[in-house]
């Protein structure tokens, strides 16, 4: 219906193709309530509506209102086509870019990570770790600092744009999630296969700040979005660097202890009484190679967490509210959830 509606309006040519209905979904969204007895799922989830006559009957009365909408309101409509042909070249390219990667055909990918990946020496996926670090200065300390083997190092210098605000045209224009695609090498959105991915586990790895803790919330949002079975099959993790280095010396020996959260910088002082050197970490970048492998890349000692959802409806709401472009709904969370009292000035 949509197909005939801009070829009709000459928005898509003779020689264009049909747009297909994931274009046509991005970034649209419906709340249908549908009341029947006969009611069936599809799988054990139960998150999917399998009963036909439903689906007949909505399929029947969506085109029918949606093309008396698309006549009454031709300049949405006109919007809704530009975004949609945007949406299938952006498709377009991610597939083309991941059928390229498969045939072996790596230079797009290379032209685009321009040598900023550090690759790892394993072919094995399955033991491959890719770092998706922030900031030169720390993605130079992970490179001398990793297990060259098995970890693979992608800094990114700036922060991301927010991809919930953005379709899939925009986020495949910015540097950073073009780097981050081609370096999974398994395409993007409905493109995406997960058996194609270079790497087991894709680590996030920000600094212990604000800045931070905001660029791993884009990146989230970025993989949730667009690479969402790699979060499905538990392959995303978040880093845990410290945020505390606490030294003692007593003559030549010296003890070094690392706080990841206030609570444990407080019993280590207490273990370390009064002769104690403390360092608050600012950065990835204030840690040497061998503190930042030691802390927070070793497989032997490190934490990572696993990022997983618990809850996908709730998942989806929280995005959308807080991540989406609509104000209000975000300002009505804040003040629903966050206690400005509580916070240290």
């Amino acid at each position: 219906m949509m197909n005939d509606y801009a070829r009709k309006t000459h928005m898509l040519k003779e020689k264009d193709k049909n747009l297909e209905g994931n274009d046509l979904r991005e970034g649209m969204m419906a709340v249908i309530s549908v009341k029947m007895s006969d009611v069936e799922f599809v799988g054990q989830t139960k998150d999917q509506l399998g009963s036909a006559s439903a689906r007949s009957t909505v399929d029947a009365i969506v085109t029918e209102k949606m093309q008396i909408f698309l006549e009454e309101n031709p300049q949405t409509a006109q919007l809704l086509i530009k975004k949609s042909v945007q949406a299938s070249k952006a498709r377009e390219a991610a597939r083309k870019a991941r059928d390229d990667m498969r045939n072996g055909k790596k230079k797009s990918g290379s032209s685009i990570l321009g040598g900023k990946l550090t690759p790892a020496q394993s072919k094995d996926f399955s033991r491959t770790e890719l770092f998706v670090v922030e900031g030169n200065s720390a993605g130079g300390s992970a490179k001398q600092g990793r297990d060259s083997k098995i970890q693979a190092i992608l800094p990114l210098r700036g922060k991301p744009l927010n991809p919930e605000k953005a379709g899939l045209a925009e986020v495949m224009k910015n540097e950073e999630y073009r780097m981050i695609v081609a370096a999974i090498g398994a395409g993007i959105g409905s493109e995406f296969e997960i058996e194609d991915s270079n790497y087991s586990k894709i680590i996030i790895m920000t600094d212990a700040d604000t800045d931070g803790a905001h660029i791993q919330v884009l990146l989230l949002t970025f993989f949730y979005r667009y690479m969402k079975p790699l979060i499905d099959a538990g392959r995303v993790y978040i880093a845990q660097p410290p945020l505390y280095k606490i030294t003692r010396k007593s003559g030549k020996l010296e003890t070094v202890r690392y706080a990841y959260n206030d609570e444990q910088l407080q019993n280590y002082l207490k273990e370390f009484g009064k002769n104690y050197e403390l360092q608050r970490y600012k950065g990835l970048g204030e840690m040497n190679p061998e503190q930042l492998w030691e802390t927070t890349m070793n497989p032997e000692t490190r934490t990572l967490l696993q990022v997983q959802i618990e809850d996908k409806a709730k998942a989806e709401k929280r995005i959308s509210t807080l991540m989406g472009d609509k104000i209000d709904p975000r300002k009505r969370w804040i003040i629903d959830h966050v206690d400005f009292r509580e916070i240290e000035e």
